[in-house]
């Protein structure tokens, strides 16, 4: 059972962002159709990444009012709580340290039952992973893939590492190459579960060497901001679209995007954004689709965050995924 969770002003959020949520109790029904019911599922991990803090991003989002402001646009919101994940604390204790293949296991473990939760939803309902660190999206991608599959990453940066060819180890910078089937063979065994055609990235700006290269070789198709600045949020949106034509859309959003000057709380910024209205326009279009089936929003980090100022914008992200408009 879950009861609801008392924020204060002063410390709004828990150190390592476990806590019990009210479950809002609106209900599903089965007439309502696709895209009307919403389906929240936080994920409060940070062991992929090589910085504390991002696991109490569930709870900023939740603090934004990212429930409520579904609610507003009419769609029936259920929150489903936690993913269980370990306590970094505990793991050191074990002698293991933040980021790296040490925590692979705990990871895989994770991400294996956000995979069999997201497998359990009704048909029809949409799902919106809270997080934490992008790893989790091996989880989320695997467990929505029932179907063949366009993902959209949204991101500053590519996450197609591999464990040869990561300068720093953190899982968090693989888990598009895992589900690719690229990298350590415990994660792609569990988690290959999309096309390397069928993926797009937007907004990259921070790319490693080999991360160029095996984007090249698999064939992926990457907006940069080259791009963006280039071409135009919305031209590119389009040819998103057209790229995935025929597929059910998986949108995964990391919150560093977004231009550091409007999402302070991350913890790997790079100069040289998504603008404000850049960002929204690009959930906008995709919205208009109608195809956008599930989304991710992950990497917010309330400890660098300025008065929640990055979970609110990834909310009203959020929203324009999800149909809200301007008119």
């Amino acid at each position: 059972m879950f009861h609801p969770f008392k924020y204060s002003a002063k410390s709004p959020f828990l150190l390592g962002g476990r806590h019990k949520v009210p479950k809002r109790c609106m209900g599903f029904s089965a007439s309502m159709p696709p895209m009307e019911r919403v389906a929240i599922l936080g994920v409060p991990m940070d062991l992929g990444a090589g910085r504390r803090g991002v696991d109490m991003g569930p709870s900023a989002l939740r603090y934004a009012r990212l429930a409520e402001e579904l609610e507003a646009l009419g769609l029936a919101v259920e929150d489903l709580g936690d993913v269980r994940v370990p306590v970094a604390e505990t793991l050191r204790r074990k002698g293991l340290r933040l980021g790296g293949e040490n925590y692979l296991e705990e990871i895989r473990q994770a991400a294996l039952e956000l995979k069999e939760r997201l497998r359990s939803l009704p048909e029809g309902v949409f799902p919106i992973v809270l997080g934490g660190d992008h790893s989790l999206s091996m989880g989320s991608v695997s467990g929505v893939a029932k179907e063949p599959l366009g993902v959209v990453w949204v991101d500053a940066h590519a996450d197609f590492n591999t464990p040869e060819t990561s300068p720093s180890g953190n899982i968090h910078g693989m888990p598009l190459a895992v589900l690719c089937g690229l990298g350590h063979p415990r994660l792609t065994e569990a988690f290959q579960a999309v096309d390397p055609k069928r993926v797009v990235l937007v907004g990259v700006r921070s790319l490693d060497p080999g991360e160029r290269r095996l984007l090249r070789e698999m064939g992926v198709t990457v907006y940069t901001m080259h791009e963006v600045d280039r071409l135009g949020v919305a031209r590119i949106a389009e040819e998103v679209l057209e790229r995935l034509a025929g597929l059910p859309l998986h949108v995964s959003l990391d919150a560093d995007v977004l231009d550091p000057t409007l999402a302070p709380g991350v913890g790997t910024p790079v100069p040289g954004g998504l603008s404000y209205r850049e960002a929204h326009l690009l959930m906008e279009i995709l919205a208009q689709s109608g195809r956008v089936r599930s989304l991710d929003l992950v990497e917010v980090n309330p400890i660098l965050d300025e008065r929640n100022r990055t979970a609110e914008m990834m909310v009203g992200l959020a929203s324009s995924l999800l149909g809200k408009r301007i008119l």
